[in-house]
């Protein structure tokens, strides 16, 4: 697997902002080039002779994903508690020595599996019926977000594969979890760019396909994310999003897929990486980690640490132009 570590800064001028592919886009020039998407965070956009601010700090490094902080233990020694009475088969089980704590734990049995679909996705449920409503961590080669099971304790869901045997863990904070695996035939025929990260970034993947303008048909982002369908009909790429936005620090994976091979025509995809300046990352320091399957080549990943300006810049979004590299599509 090979690993790509690089520093970059850009200080001072615009010339080194465009050096690399960082700038910071003004919310007055992005609200033409995104136009106005009904996504609360949806992307503005941004005209080619609209002036653009100088970002600094911009580091690709190694960012740990890693699950959140347990919570703090409170100190219950000065609080009453009360003992439940014993249920009717636990009074049974202790006095005649019956196995019915064996039953109880065949109950809570945790159980997983992976079915292969279209365009590389993989199917995947969960069954865990003691855990209901808990946060569960999947993960698959790299690739780690976070879900919530439904209130009986299950969960289905659709994820990228990014191995022809594709195996998924599901842990869950208690230690119990299960494994899955499906076998996906067709992965080395699309193209697949994750970007992942942790909490309320801002991130988003922008695929120009075709030469396509900002809000044009070949324009694919989260605000047009296109079906698995359009993969399969050769009509280009399509977005999805894994993980529980609802969810507290929720791991999120986002994913571009693409046909490698086209029908009729050739091209090639334009891609980028754009953080928005909101309330929550404002000031702060946001970490992501792509991952970038061309076919049977290797999984490429790079960490990236970025430097988001002060709460003053609200509404304005960060632009990183080479992170990600494009994609060549050739016509059979």
């Amino acid at each position: 697997m090979a690993y790509i570590k690089e520093t970059v800064t850009a200080v001072g001028t615009l010339a080194c902002a465009l050096a690399i592919g960082y700038v910071m886009q003004s919310s007055e020039a992005a609200s033409e080039l995104y136009g106005n998407a009904k996504s609360d965070r949806a992307l503005r956009s941004l005209d080619a002779e609209t002036s653009m601010l100088v970002v600094k700090d911009i580091t690709l490094t190694s960012a740990e994903f890693t699950e959140p902080d347990e919570p703090m233990s409170v100190d219950n020694s000065n609080k009453a508690t009360v003992e439940p009475a014993a249920s009717a088969p636990a009074q049974a089980s202790r006095e005649t020595g019956s196995a019915v704590p064996e039953i109880e734990a065949a109950a809570c049995e945790i159980s997983a599996k992976a079915r292969p679909m279209a365009a590389a996705m993989v199917h995947l449920t969960l069954t865990a019926p003691c855990l209901p409503n808990e946060r569960v961590t999947v993960h698959h080669n790299g690739m780690i977000f976070t879900q919530t099971t439904s209130k009986t304790g299950t969960l289905s869901v659709d994820a990228p594969a990014l191995a022809k045997t594709a195996v998924f863990v599901f842990a869950f904070s208690n230690g119990d979890g299960a494994v899955a695996q499906a076998k996906v035939e067709d992965l080395e025929d699309f193209g697949r760019v994750v970007l992942q990260w942790k909490g309320d970034t801002g991130f988003q993947i922008h695929a120009l396909e075709f030469g396509s303008d900002y809000n044009g048909s070949g324009h694919v982002w989260s605000g047009q994310p296109r079906s698995m369908a359009s993969a399969i009909t050769g009509e280009g790429g399509f977005i999805t999003m894994n993980g529980d936005l609802d969810a507290v620090e929720p791991l999120v994976a986002e994913v571009y897929t693409f046909p490698a091979d086209m029908k009729s025509r050739d091209g090639g995809v334009t891609l980028t990486v754009e953080a928005e300046v909101i309330q929550a990352n404002c000031g702060t320091e946001i970490e992501a980690k792509s991952f970038e399957l061309r076919g049977d080549d290797q999984l490429v990943t790079q960490d990236l640490s970025l430097a988001v300006p002060d709460c003053n810049a609200l509404g304005s979004f960060l632009v990183l132009n080479n992170l990600l590299q494009d994609m060549k599509v050739a016509s059979n």
